[in-house]
């Protein structure tokens, strides 16, 4: 590779890091042909891109980048793959789900970048898995603040019935 690929590919990846704040570094290495195709597959259904990228450069495009990447630089060692989603929780699905039905500890999640937070290491599967999208927020707080009205609303309607019923029961004692 030349010199000028170099400095294009580090820019492509500097532009990737820049629009993106959803990044997951992964190891697949080890993986064969078959089970690299279904990983690719499993992350085009979720709509989570994976890319194979070489650390030199990549390191090099999180330094121009203006992010702060912390600690995930130091896991820039062996083979490394970037996978880039908007859903912030979706890779660490995609791996977790591929593990279980490949029966395999591959691929190996090096890092994370999430809004801001590093995640370092391959312990942090489960905490990333449990990360909530932004859809999924919406939707619990809508439900919150629907609660208090819904149960004001079934108060009146069944304080309404007593209401009724007790008014009912008087009358019929009066005519009585």
């Amino acid at each position: 590779m030349t010199r000028e690929e170099k400095s294009q590919v580090i820019e492509n990846l500097t532009a990737v890091l820049t629009d993106n704040n959803i990044i997951y570094l992964a190891d697949i290495s080890g993986l064969d042909a078959s089970n690299t195709s279904d990983l690719r597959r499993a992350c085009f259904k979720k709509n989570v891109k994976l890319s194979v990228v070489k650390n030199t450069l990549l390191a090099k495009a999180m330094e121009k980048s203006d992010k702060d990447f912390g600690e995930l630089s130091d896991t820039l060692k062996g083979n490394t793959s970037l996978m880039i989603s908007e859903t912030g929780n979706a890779p660490a699905k995609v791996i977790k789900e591929f593990r279980k039905k490949a029966k395999q500890e591959k691929p190996l999640l090096k890092g994370a970048f999430i809004e801001e937070a590093v995640f370092v290491g391959d312990d942090q599967l489960d905490a990333l898995v449990s990360i909530k999208s932004k859809e999924e927020l919406i939707g619990e707080i809508i439900g919150i603040l629907q609660s208090p009205a819904k149960n004001v609303i079934s108060a009146l309607q069944s304080g309404g019935g007593k209401i009724a019923g007790i008014l009912k029961t008087l009358s019929e004692k009066e005519e009585k």
